[in-house]
C-alpha cells in the first residue's frame, strides 16, 4: 500500500512554485486561488525572499497551494485509484482533505489562509518561538521541558521532537541542551500547536464551521492520535483544535507500519517528511516531489502498489509524466 503525505510549515523554499507554474492550466488556477484569498500565491512562490515566505499567513496558503498542485499531477490518468491512504503533517493536514475529498480544494486554501492569518495574529501577541531536538532521553527532554516553561508541539518520531514556547526559553534550551542531543531553532513565528494558539482556534473554528465537507473517499490518518477517521467533519474540527494541540507524527507512522504501508510519496514542497520515515520506518522506499522533475519517480512507486495496472498502461502513464 502506498500513501501519500503532504508536509507542514518550514517546508517551504523561495522560488519552489516557480517549476509549477510553467504549466499554463497551473497559473490559471494559483490566479484564482490568489483572488479568492487576496494574496498572490504566484508572486511569493516565485519571487519572495526566504524571509517573507516565513511568515506564517504567507506560507501556510503557499505550501498547501504548492500540495494540492503536485496531487494534480501525480494523479492524473486514474492513478488516484492506487494510493492506499494520504495524511498531513499540521498544515499539510489541509492538503490531504483535499486529496482524500473532504474539502473541496479551492475551499482548503481559503480555509487554511484565515488559518494563516490567524496564526500568524496570536503569535504576534507575545514572544514565541519552535526547535526540534533531535536525539537525547525523553524523559530528560520532559524535565527540561517543565523547568523551562516549554511544551512539545510536534511529536514526529525517527528521535526528532519539536517544543515551543517563550522565545527567551528556546534560547537558553538551545544554549544547554540535553545530553546526546541537539537543539536546532526552528524559522518559524510562533508557538504553533500549543496554548499560545488559542485565540487563533476561536477564530477559525466558525469559519470550518460554515466550509462544505463531505466524507473521505480514501483512508486518512488524522495528526490528532494517528487513526484513520471516516467522518469528514470530525476530521475537520480535529484539524481546527490541533491549532493548539501537538501533532502526533510519530502516531501516524506506526498506523502505517500496522497498516502494511510499503511506500511514501511526499508532495510538494517536499523532504521533511521523506526524512522522518527514513528514520522512523526504515526501509520503506520514499519520493518526494519537489518539482515537476521528481513526478516519473513518484508515479513509478505508486505504480508499485499490489493493485496497480499490469496490462502495459504503467509503462504509457509514467512516459506521460516524464
Amino acid at each position: 500500500m502506498i500513501v501519500v503525505v503532504a508536509p507542514g510549515q518550514g517546508s517551504q523554499t523561495p522560488g519552489f512554485l516557480a517549476p509549477w507554474l510553467e504549466d499554463s492550466s497551473v497559473r490559471d488556477r494559483v490566479g484564482a486561488w490568489s483572488e479568492a484569498i487576496g494574496i498572490d500565491l504566484a508572486e511569493h512562490g516565485t519571487n519572495s525572499d526566504a524571509e517573507t515566505i516565513k511568515d506564517t499567513a504567507l506560507a501556510q496558503p503557499l505550501i498547501v497551494a504548492a500540495g494540492l498542485i503536485a496531487a494534480d499531477a501525480l494523479l492524473a490518468d486514474g492513478r488516484h485509484a492506487l494510493v492506499g491512504g494520504v495524511a498531513g503533517h499540521s498544515v499539510g493536514e489541509f492538503t490531504a482533505a483535499a486529496v482524500a475529498g473532504v474539502l473541496d480544494p479551492a475551499d482548503a486554501v481559503a480555509l487554511v489562509a484565515e488559518r494563516g492569518r490567524a496564526m500568524a495574529d496570536a503569535a504576534a501577541l507575545e514572544p514565541t518561538s519552535m526547535a526540534a531536538v533531535l536525539g537525547g532521553d525523553p524523559d530528560e527532554l520532559a524535565t527540561l521541558l517543565d523547568t523551562l516553561g516549554l511544551a512539545p508541539a510536534n511529536h514526529n518520531g525517527g528521535g526528532q521532537t519539536v517544543v515551543a514556547g517563550p522565545a527567551d526559553a528556546i534560547a537558553r534550551l538551545a544554549g544547554q541542551p540535553p545530553a546526546k542531543a541537539r537543539v536546532v531553532p526552528l524559522a518559524v513565528a510562533g508557538a504553533f500547536h500549543t496554548r499560545y494558539m488559542a485565540p487563533a482556534v476561536d477564530r477559525v473554528a466558525p469559519v470550518a464551521a460554515a466550509a462544505a465537507v463531505t466524507d473521505p473517499t480514501l483512508p486518512l490518518w488524522t495528526n490528532a492520535d494517528g487513526s484513520q477517521v471516516a467522518d469528514g467533519r470530525r476530521f475537520v474540527d480535529l484539524m481546527v483544535r490541533q491549532i493548539a494541540n501537538p501533532v502526533r507524527w510519530d502516531a501516524v507512522m506506526t498506523s502505517f507500519q500496522e497498516a502494511g504501508v510499503t511506500g511514501i510519496i511526499e508532495l510538494a514542497p517536499a523532504g521533511a517528511l521523506v526524512g522522518l520515515a527514513k528514520r522512523g520506518l526504515r526501509g520503506t522506499p520514499t519520493v518526494g516531489i519537489k518539482s515537476p522533475e521528481d513526478l516519473p519517480a513518484a508515479v513509478e512507486l505508486l505504480q508499485s502498489a499490489p493493485d496497480a495496472p499490469t496490462d502495459g498502461s504503467s509503462t504509457e502513464t509514467t512516459e506521460a509524466a516524464r
